[in-house]
């Protein structure tokens, strides 16, 4: 047989493929939009062409146009007189030419949050480079991209109760539109998040963290942290720090009612027992911390109950008894952002007092930054239309770099945690 490898055509073909990339990203971070508009409309043979990537740094054209706008090593230490003058605008009109080159390619599909080789998203090379504009054209994008997914997942569970014979052309436009914006959106908002980027990259052997898959799993629990299976962090002791501020914020006099939903470690219970509640409910599903929450007592503190399961067959039965909160604490493990926005449209309006306050750990996308501001608007918009206001207290995370020993990965790498204190609106 034939080695195709010595094939001429197969070689001229490579050739020309490999000249049609770096034409596409040199175009990029020359800025040139017109030049990349001929390239991708109608130039080019490549399939998803404004996604295509250096095989050396991995530089997609929104990389290559962001890094484009990085200044040089003599502007960032500062020049005198004139000399700086000129630097400041030739800085200034290098990066308005990024921005619109940027706006340009989201407009033609590129992938907010696609990775380098350095493990880069377009947003995280806009922030090292300290571009704030171009890091807002990258946010604003990925929370198009979140909210377009999510009401189209929506759409498909409208479609998936629908008769057989609807109608089949409807089906396939919304199935192309979905397809589309999956390749450009973020995983799904779980507090596993690191773990289920790890994914894509093969560095588990089992990553995929199901809430299901997560249940059946063994845990290894001890005084500071309390690891999955596979070694992922499910809850470690220096989030003690911020389950305190959540706490007291929560439950700021004793005598009062609280619901919290995932146990762990106890950390934020601990806290909320420190405030004497009237009544003390625990949402737990998995067995093994359920059974240590027994060796700890947890079952006969003072007003506590705990509810052995998951909360989403739980509580309806506790919305079915008038039972009603003046805190609800919500911080589960491998669940989606739709199991979230579930809990808090559904079940949170029937279960709070309405001069009550709930909370979250706020660990969505805490693997880098500029996911972890997308989740943040999201969640905005989606609290504000199932009626609630959201405050935030930005509050420092010390230095972690010696708390994921025997961690398959770190799951937060956020210089602060964004606490949110969410109540009834007006």
């Amino acid at each position: 047989m034939a080695d195709p490898t010595n094939d001429p055509e197969v070689s001229f073909t490579q050739i020309d493929v490999d000249l049609d990339i770096q034409e596409i990203l040199l175009a990029a971070s020359q800025h040139d939009i017109s030049k990349l508009r001929r390239l991708l409309r109608t130039q080019s043979v490549l399939p998803n062409a404004a996604n295509v990537k250096d095989p050396e740094t991995g530089y997609s054209p929104l990389h290559a146009a962001i890094a484009a706008c990085e200044p040089e090593e003599e502007e960032a230490n500062g020049a005198n007189g004139a000399h700086a003058d000129s630097k400041s605008d030739e800085n200034a009109e290098l990066l308005k030419s990024g921005v619109e080159t940027v706006k340009f390619l989201l407009q033609e599909g590129a992938i907010w949050n696609d990775l380098d080789n350095n493990d880069e998203t377009p947003g995280c090379l806009a922030r090292r480079i300290r571009a704030p504009e171009l890091y807002e054209l990258i946010l604003d994008a990925g929370v198009r991209a979140e909210m377009l997914l999510s009401r189209l997942e929506g759409y498909e569970e409208l479609f998936d109760g629908d008769d057989e014979d609807e109608n089949e052309e409807e089906e396939g436009v919304e199935t192309d539109a979905k397809d589309e914006v999956e390749d450009e959106t973020a995983p799904e908002l779980v507090d596993a998040s690191a773990t289920n980027a790890a994914a894509t990259s093969g560095e588990l052997e089992n990553p995929a963290v199901s809430n299901p898959g997560y249940l059946d799993s063994s845990l290894h629990i001890t005084n500071d942290r309390i690891l999955d299976a596979d070694q992922n962090g499910v809850m470690m002791s220096w989030e003690s720090s911020i389950m305190k501020s959540s706490a007291q914020k929560l439950l700021p006099r004793p005598g009062m009612k609280v619901l919290n939903v995932g146990h762990g470690m106890g950390i934020v219970d601990g806290f909320f027992q420190e405030q004497s509640p009237a009544s003390h409910h625990i949402i737990e599903a998995h067995p093994d911390v359920v059974a240590e929450m027994k060796r700890r007592g947890w079952d006969s503190k003072p007003g506590v109950v705990i509810h052995e399961g998951r909360w989403q067959d739980i509580l309806p039965d506790l919305v079915g008894a008038g039972e009603t909160f003046d805190a609800i604490y919500y911080d589960t493990f491998a669940e989606s952002y739709n199991d979230f926005r579930e809990f808090f449209s559904e079940q949170v309006i029937g279960l709070l007092e309405q001069e009550g306050k709930w909370g979250f750990f706020n660990g969505m996308g805490a693997d880098r930054q500029i996911s972890y501001d997308v989740y943040q608007k999201v969640a905005e918009m989606d609290l504000f239309e199932a009626g609630f206001d959201i405050e935030w207290e930005d509050v420092p995370v010390p230095k972690l770099d010696n708390e994921w020993e025997g961690v398959r990965r770190a799951y937060w790498v956020v210089d602060n945690y964004r606490l949110p204190l969410c109540r009834f609106m007006d």
